[in-house]
């Protein structure tokens, strides 16, 4: 048995002379006696020759016979194939093609290095993944690495992944100064956002402005809108799963910039030379220089700022097995025009030990924790002085097995538990002279489990089918006291008819239910496929708010006996098609989903330190649909993508009685509901050093409620609103534009650099964030909010080394 690393000792200087050579020999691969059934495994993995790291999705398959596979977040593959002798062709995404010949005697492992691939001027066919989008069983999903969201302008000049995904057809945001996440008619809490397999729960620094992930020490991103993998639960409308780089296992590098607002730096390196790596990053904002310019007093005597600090090691012991390891902390504070201060912070670890069992089967074993709080603290008047304090943790453990029995199927089957604790609001005085209550709210705590099983088989060469299974169980736990409410009345403190008492660790609400999975493919055509799904997902974890857009003094709420978990089922259907030798990928996808026991709420609903928070909140029916047209084209000088989505998102309120039925019954506008949504990311390379991008998009304006008309009752004053969600604020348009200036491309010196200057919101558009309404003299006059009405120039110096 052979392998790169195997044959000839490799020297720095030589590795792309010794990967070209790396062509031309022949490796034999394990021995008679493992083949079973004429049939022998080749396993292994992908790496960059020149840091080591690991190629994700890179594809390596024999074309004569049609056999073929990808490799996993490790880099990993397995290739089932009868003994002979093949030539197999390797292709990926920035790396150069290249191929090996392999006579498979048995079972064994080959390693592959591959050397990145250089950006050119001419046009280039990449069959890196040639066909991807077409001859692949998974639908609604949408893959973005470093490199291509590094090409799209954003405020400040950061790269800002969320930013990116916003431009993505079927994925919404409220407005600016938001991170939260609207996908095919979902709320922002309806997405499960992981971070190495750890869960985020506030994605966000400086109100919305910027993403928490640093863009230096990310591998790549994927979004599963539909068709969601059975490992994935808990969330209804989709799975943001963001995976970081191992670092360079060569040599020592780092990478940074300096922006208008933020600087980052980033350092990694060889433990033990090939077998260990490490990546340490850190960035940080000094805002608070920029609003002291400000004549404004309310924004000169405010304060603003964030820091994360990232570290990941990762370490081979053999060739069976790794261990990674992952921490994260991210904190922020701001303060604006006033005494309150508000922080907030994210804490994640991850622990992975991945052990291959036999080249078809391997595990994946993962411990988590994710760690969420915020406090608003407010001391200048010491009568009133008090800190608000909420606060939510999640350890977690899973196991996922992948298991290749032969080139027809793929068998993946695993389980999970996590753990929730919540500590779901206090209100403490802050001084001796405070006249501020103290009011602690009860612990929550709850358990969630899962197991899953699912196969991809290929039915004939044109025909695949994906089915699975995942079973999940909810037990919301003590000690705490749980009120029942009168049946068929609306629930209030009045209609309370008895208060149970549960001990510790005791089951308060038991939830539980199957979760489908089903996907299939059928390729018309070596260029062009139809595929369809059905998902269904359920979520027992809500996020209460009564704002529109994510709120870092959001709570979150466990299902319980009066709060029931949503449950949610999407049906996909997608044509897809290549054009020109698969340079232009094209896609149109059309979907609807039906929403049981979503979370809405009465009007003026009390969210904070509510003791009985179920008397404010109905649980509703929803449904959204529409359809998604995706054009992109990566490759040669200009590249980038054209999306537009329709769509609906509508909920309805037929409760069981008068006062908490909303819009008689009838189905009314979701907060995020924006018909049409459309998205121009345009990308043109002058040359090596010199490119321009540009960023557009337009979209629908957001659903508001309207005060219609005043009228007296009671000899008091009173406005009269219009139903729920009746009206909109004005559409939404901007306009954004960049220029990449990168140094020379020298091979040997001391440090690479770029520049890059961009502009936000180029014709300084006041795009409405909001609409509000203030009476003046007795009469109510409407306001309209903007959060960028001019444009917002940007300088960032980014270098690596």
């Amino acid at each position: 048995m052979m392998s790169d690393a195997e044959a000839t000792p490799e020297r720095p200087e030589g590795r792309s002379r010794l990967v070209s050579v790396s062509e031309y020999r022949v490796y034999e691969v394990g021995t008679a006696q493992s083949v079973k059934d004429n049939k022998a495994t080749l396993a292994g993995r992908i790496r960059d020759s020149k840091s080591g790291e690991p190629i994700i999705g890179a594809t390596i398959y024999h074309e004569p016979s049609g056999v073929g596979t990808s490799t996993d977040q490790f880099g990993s593959y397995s290739l089932t194939l009868p003994p002979g002798r093949y030539d197999l062709k390797i292709r990926g995404v920035g790396i150069k093609n290249t191929k090996r010949q392999v006579l498979l005697r048995g079972n064994g492992k080959l390693e592959i290095e591959v050397d990145e691939d250089i950006v050119t001027l001419r046009e280039v066919v990449i069959e890196a993944e040639k066909d991807k989008n077409v001859s692949g069983m998974q639908m609604g999903l949408e893959k973005l690495d470093i490199k291509t969201m590094r090409q799209v302008p954003t405020a400040f000049g950061e790269t800002d992944i969320l930013r990116v995904i916003m431009t993505l057809p079927g994925v919404k945001t409220v407005g600016e100064g938001s991170t939260g996440l609207n996908v095919r008619g979902g709320a922002a809490d309806q997405n499960l956002i992981l971070f190495n397999d750890a869960t985020i729960y506030n994605p966000s620094h400086l109100f919305g402005f910027f993403s928490a992930f640093n863009p230096d020490i990310l591998q790549g991103v994927e979004l599963y809108k539909s068709a969601i993998p059975a490992k994935y639960g808990g969330r209804l409308s989709s799975v943001l799963d963001i995976t970081t780089r191992e670092g360079n296992k060569k040599k020592l590098s780092g990478s940074g910039g300096i922006g208008p607002l933020t600087s980052r730096l980033t350092l990694e390196g060889p433990l033990a030379k090939d077998k260990s790596s490490f990546i340490l990053s850190g960035r940080a904002s000094y805002s608070d220089w920029v609003l002291k310019q400000l004549s404004d007093k309310n924004y000169s005597q405010s304060a603003a700022g964030f820091y994360d600090i990232t570290a990941h090691v990762t370490h081979e012991f053999s060739e069976k097995n790794s261990v990674y390891a992952t921490g994260y902390y991210s904190s922020d504070r701001f303060r604006l025009g006033s005494d309150t201060t508000y922080r907030y912070s994210n804490r994640a670890a991850t622990l992975k030990w991945r052990h291959s069992f036999t080249n078809q089967l391997y595990g994946v074993f993962t411990a988590t924790y994710s760690h969420y709080d915020y406090d608003v603290t407010s001391e200048q008047t010491p009568v009133a002085a008090s800190q608000l304090t909420y606060a939510i943790k999640q350890p977690a453990l899973r196991a996922d097995f992948s298991f290749f029995p032969n080139s027809k199927h793929t068998v993946d089957f695993g389980a999970s538990t996590q753990f929730y604790g919540i500590s779901p609001g206090s209100l403490l005085p802050r001084s001796e002279s405070s006249l501020v209550r103290p009011n602690v709210l009860p612990r929550e705590q709850a358990l969630e489990s899962a197991v899953y099983v699912s196969d991809r088989f290929d039915i004939t060469p044109r025909f695949s089918v994906s089915a699975g299974l995942r079973y999940s169980f909810f037990q919301a736990l003590g000690a705490r006291e749980v009120y029942r409410y009168a049946a068929g009345e609306s629930r209030s403190e009045a209609t309370i008819v008895d208060t149970v008492s549960y001990g510790a660790g005791k089951v308060v609400a038991n939830y539980h239910g199957p979760e489908y999975r089903l996907s299939a493919r059928y390729s018309v055509s070596d260029n062009s496929s139809v595929k369809a799904s059905f998902t269904r997902t359920r979520q027992y974890l809500h996020q209460l708010t009564n704002t529109a857009s994510v709120s870092p003094i959001d709570v979150w709420k466990l299902s319980d006996n009066n709060i029931r978990p949503q449950v949610g089922n999407q049906y996909s259907v997608g044509y897809y098609r290549n054009f020109k030798s698969n340079t232009i990928e094209t896609s149109v996808e059309t979907y609807y989903k039906t929403l049981d026991d979503v979370v809405d709420f009465k009007s003026g609903a009390t969210l904070l330190l509510n003791p009985r928070i179920e008397t404010d909140i109905i649980n509703a029916q929803g449904k959204a649909y529409g359809v998604e047209v995706f054009v992109k084209k990566l490759t040669g000088k200009l590249n980038g993508w054209i999306g537009y989505t329709y769509s609906r998102s509508l909920v309805r309120v037929n409760a069981a009685t008068t006062s908490d039925m909303i819009n008689g019954g009838s189905y009314y506008a979701s907060n995020f509901d924006k018909p049409h949504d459309g998205t121009l990311v345009g990308n043109y390379r002058f040359s090596r050093r010199f490119s321009t991008s540009v960023n557009f998009t337009y979209s629908t304006g957001r659903p508001i409620t309207l005060p219609l008309a005043k009228y007296y009752a009671g000899n008091s004053l009173r406005v009269y609103y219009s139903d729920r969600n009746a009206y909109r604020v004005p559409d939404y348009m901007r306009l954004d534009v960049a220029l990449n200036m990168e140094g020379s491309h020298k091979v040997k010196k001391l440090a690479h650099s770029s520049w890059t200057v961009g502009v936000y919101n180029l014709t300084g558009r006041r795009n409405p964030y909001s609409v509000y309404f203030k009476s003046v003299n007795g009469q109510i006059r409407g306001y309209k909010l903007s959060i960028f009405g001019e444009p917002i120039p940007s300088v960032t110096y980014n270098f690596k080394f």
